[in-house]
């Protein structure tokens, strides 16, 4: 798959590792920076270029937020975790649902960049889930865009942007899929407005303490077909 994230906002929080250690599957170890895991909220918008055809009028542009957070498997190799997607389009969910198995949520989305995404633009993004649950839950988030990160990136910053691969699991196995894109063009960012739900729903306790905010205008990205991997076991390791 072909696709643009574009208009996007990270906000990432810093967890006790075994908060989010007890909602993967046997097989992904979460990975820490200076002693902390970490939890992503990512509101954007998706561009998704079908074989042949290229973009479909509406239904190729839609809003998406994850949750997410930043794995080793068993095999050494390292990526994301996605707790959650909710996207605007029925369709993308169920064919990501099927084909990637990825846990996509239907749900009611906007986003509103104002003055294309330079600084000193207002990035609005605002999403209801639909199904499935929990049905109603909501996500609210408006940050200001500030510089341009292009000499001030540190190693956290490439920690947790600099991610090649992805997991999941359903109908019974485990299956990875690789990213490939350019480096994030990322900006300084202002969290004005922050009330989300989505979070929560993981099953994940309530982000505490300040978050790391940034902007980016987006990326060009190409996802490989998914394949089975024993990298990521059949059951969660809940509890």
């Amino acid at each position: 798959m072909r696709m643009g994230w574009e208009e996007l906002t990270f906000v990432h929080w810093a967890y006790d590792p075994a908060a989010v250690q007890r909602l993967l599957p046997p097989g992904l170890t979460v990975q820490l920076f200076e002693d902390r895991a970490w939890v992503s909220l990512v509101p954007f918008t998706m561009r998704v270029r079908f074989p042949v055809v290229g973009e479909v009028p509406w239904l190729s542009v839609f809003a998406e937020t994850n949750v997410r957070t930043y794995v080793t498997a068993a095999d050494g190799t390292e990526g994301i975790w996605f707790f959650s997607l909710d996207a605007a389009r029925l369709a993308a969910v169920t064919a990501a649902r099927v084909g990637y198995r990825l846990p996509y949520m239907w749900s009611r989305m906007s986003v509103d960049v104002d003055g294309g995404g330079a600084p000193g633009s207002t990035a609005t993004y605002d999403c209801v889930r639909r199904f499935p649950g929990p049905r109603g839950a909501t996500s609210g988030v408006t940050v200001g865009v500030g510089a341009a990160l292009d000499d001030g990136l540190v190693e956290r910053d490439h920690f947790l942007s600099a991610r090649w691969r992805l997991y999941s699991q359903m109908f019974g196995t485990g299956w990875g899929a690789r990213a490939h894109h350019l480096r994030w063009p990322l900006h300084t960012a202002e969290l004005l407005r922050y009330d989300d739900q989505l979070i929560p729903a993981a099953g994940l306790p309530a982000p505490t303490g300040d978050p790391v905010v940034q902007y980016s205008p987006g990326v060009d990205v190409s996802v490989s077909i998914p394949q089975r991997t024993r990298a990521v076991a059949l059951r969660p390791s809940v509890g």
